[in-house]
């Protein structure tokens, strides 16, 4: 069974990471979208959060042969723990390029049985990213062709709690 991973912050899911998910879908008999642990990024939700958003998202859409986990270590122990054969990562634009080609480097020297594959967002989708959704919403902004309805929910919400917090 040809297993991949498809790890990274997913803060929050966007179309454009489905789109990578249901391409990955037809090469691979299985796909593990891994939630990466990392604060680098300064997340609106916490791990378990985009866990559950993720799996909601999974579930609305009806996909198949994907798991949802959380990972706060080295991806490629996580890859080499789950049996998975590849590694899969989405560009958007030559920008993302430079930066993926050097952790996929550094991730063959690591584990150098396992692959990375890089899968183009689609060219309606290529200009969306989690913080571009996050900062459109919070300025009111329309962001439902950009990610699934379930996150424009979890948004909603986390948006609002956030406020009266503040």
């Amino acid at each position: 069974m040809k297993r991949a991973i498809y790890p990274g912050s997913f803060d929050p899911w966007t179309n454009g990471h489905l789109d990578i998910l249901r391409r990955a879908l037809s090469v691979f008999d299985e796909v593990i979208i891994v939630v990466a642990g990392t604060n680098r990024k300064n997340p609106l939700f916490s791990p378990e959060e985009r866990v559950s958003i993720i799996s909601d998202v999974v579930k609305a859409e009806g996909l198949e042969r994907v798991q949802v986990d959380y990972w706060s270590g080295l991806i490629m122990d996580y890859a080499k723990k789950h049996e998975a054969q590849c590694v899969v990562r989405g560009l958007r634009a030559a920008s993302d390029f430079e930066y993926e080609f050097m952790m996929a480097s550094m991730n063959k020297e690591i584990l150098s049985e396992i692959e990375t594959v890089f899968m183009m967002t689609s060219k309606n989708l290529f200009f969306v990213s989690s913080s571009m959704v996050k900062e459109l919403y919070r300025y009111g902004g329309k962001i439902d062709s950009y990610v699934p309805k379930v996150v424009v929910q979890y948004l909603k919400s986390k948006i609002e709690s956030k406020s009266k917090e503040d």
